[in-house]
C-alpha cells in the first residue's frame, strides 16, 4: 500500500519480536535456573521414644443409681441413652430440706407436794407455748416423798426444786448448796392444823399433844419457833412424820394436829371428811413474815443454768400476769391438763391463792430473807447466821444480756 501521509515506511511487528525471542531466551532461561534454589534437606530429630495412654473413664459409683424425680418429673420420661453406653448424672431442681431446730435446754423441776392450786403459774407456763418460744423443755415431776426434791438438787440429780423460804434456810445451814432464784408465793403458806374439839387457840395449850408434820422445816424451825416462847420444849411434844398423809391421820384420830404448808386446802378437805378444825398462822404468832414457795436452784450450777432460769422467770411473771387477769379461764385451764385439781377444797381455795402469787417472780426482797435468818439464829434454830447472798438471788437485777 503506497504511503501517502510521506511518512518513511513502517517495519513489521512479528518479525521484530520472533528475533529477539530467538536472541534473548537461552540466557533468559540460564538466569531464571540459577536463580531458583534447591530447598534445603529436612532435618531429622532422634525418636522421643515416648508412649501416650488414653485413660478409660470409669463412671462414679453413684451413676448407676435411679436419679431422684421431683413431682414434676415423674411423668415426664427422658430421653432413652444410647446403646451400650451409661446413663450420665442428671441434675434436678427441688425444694432444700427444712432446717431442723435447734435442740430445747432442759429444765428439771421437782414440785415440793403433789400439784396444787399453788403451783400454776408453773403448771400452766409449761403447757401455753412460751418455754418451748424461748428454746426451754421443762419437765415436772412430784416427789414420792416431800423431803426428797432439796435432796436430790443439792446432789446435781434435777435442775430446780420448789420449796419454802423457811426450809431453805434449814438446808443451807446445814451445808447444801441451795439457793432462792424465784418466789412463786409471796405470803406463807404454813400453818397449824388443830382439831376444833381440843379448844385450843395458841400455841401455849400444844404440850402433850400428838402433832404430825411433813418436812423439817416444820419440824425443826416452826413448831420450835411457836412453842419455845411459851415454854414449851420440843421434848414436850410428841412428834409424828405423816408423809404425804396429812389429812388422813387427823380423820382417823391419830392426831392432834398438824404443822402443814397447805393451810388454804387442808381445812377444808377435813371439814368434807367430818372433821372441823382451827387454824393458827405461824406468822399471827411470832414468826417473821416469809416467802410461801419459792424455787431453789444448785449454786455451784448457777453459772450454768442462769440463762434458762432466766428465760422460766420471763415466762413464769408473763403467765401470772394472765392468771390474775383471767383468773376463771385460768382454773378452767389448770383443771384441764391436772384433772385431779378439781376438788372442792382446791376451788374453794383458788381466790385465796390468787392473792398470794408474785407478779414478779424473780425479785427479791432482801430484806425479807435478812429478818427470818436472823430470827432463827436468835433462837437457835440455826447454827450459823448466813448472809443473804448465799441465801438468795435476783437474777432479775443482773446486767441486761
Amino acid at each position: 500500500m503506497p504511503n501517502l501521509a510521506g511518512s518513511p515506511p513502517r517495519t513489521p511487528l512479528a518479525p521484530c519480536l520472533l528475533l529477539l525471542v530467538t536472541l534473548f531466551l537461552p540466557g533468559a532461561a540460564a538466569l531464571a535456573e540459577d536463580a531458583l534454589e534447591a530447598p534445603p534437606a529436612p532435618v531429622r530429630y532422634p525418636p522421643l521414644n515416648t508412649e501416650v495412654r488414653v485413660p478409660t473413664f470409669t463412671a462414679p459409683p453413684d451413676i448407676d443409681r435411679p436419679r431422684r424425680e421431683t413431682p414434676a418429673m415423674a411423668d415426664t420420661p427422658g430421653p432413652e441413652p444410647a446403646a451400650g453406653t451409661r446413663p450420665g448424672p442428671s441434675v434436678t431442681s427441688a425444694p432444700p430440706e427444712p432446717l431442723a431446730p435447734p435442740p430445747l435446754e432442759t429444765l428439771e423441776i421437782m414440785l415440793d407436794w403433789y400439784p396444787g392450786p399453788h403451783h400454776a403459774a408453773l403448771i400452766l407456763a409449761t403447757a401455753n407455748g412460751l418455754l418451748e418460744h424461748e428454746g426451754l423443755d421443762v419437765t415436772l415431776s412430784t416427789p414420792a416423798d416431800p423431803t426428797v426434791p432439796t435432796r436430790l438438787l443439792a446432789a446435781g440429780r434435777i435442775d430446780l426444786a420448789v420449796t419454802r423460804q423457811p426450809q431453805l434456810h434449814l438446808q443451807v445451814d446445814r451445808g447444801q448448796s441451795l439457793v432462792r432464784v424465784a418466789t412463786l408465793i409471796d405470803l406463807p403458806m404454813a400453818g397449824l392444823v388443830l382439831r376444833e374439839d381440843l379448844d385450843i387457840d395458841s400455841p401455849a395449850g400444844l404440850a402433850g399433844l400428838r402433832i404430825g408434820y411433813a418436812e423439817e422445816d416444820g419440824r425443826d424451825l416452826l413448831l420450835p419457833a411457836l412453842t419455845a416462847p411459851h415454854g414449851i420444849a420440843p421434848r414436850e411434844l410428841l412428834l409424828s412424820d405423816t408423809g404425804f398423809g396429812l389429812a388422813t391421820t387427823l380423820v382417823e384420830q391419830r392426831l392432834d394436829a398438824v404443822i402443814t404448808p397447805l393451810r388454804l386446802t387442808l381445812p377444808r378437805q377435813l371439814a368434807d371428811q367430818g372433821v372441823p378444825t382451827r387454824l393458827l398462822r405461824v406468822e399471827e404468832h411470832g414468826i417473821p413474815l416469809h416467802d410461801g414457795l419459792i424455787l431453789v436452784a444448785n449454786r455451784d450450777r448457777l453459772a450454768r443454768l442462769r440463762d434458762p432460769i432466766r428465760e422460766l422467770l420471763d415466762a413464769l411473771q408473763a403467765t401470772t400476769a394472765w392468771i390474775l387477769e383471767h383468773p376463771d379461764e385460768a382454773w378452767s385451764r389448770l383443771t384441764e391438763l391436772e384433772p385431779t385439781l378439781d376438788t372442792p377444797a382446791n376451788r374453794d381455795s383458788w381466790m385465796a391463792t390468787l392473792l398470794r402469787l408474785s407478779a414478779q417472780p424473780a425479785a427479791l426482797d432482801t430484806a425479807r430473807y435478812v429478818r427470818l435468818e436472823a430470827f432463827l439464829h436468835e433462837r437457835g434454830l440455826v447454827e450459823e447466821a448466813t448472809p443473804v447472798e448465799k441465801l438468795a438471788v435476783d437474777l432479775g437485777a443482773a446486767t441486761p444480756r
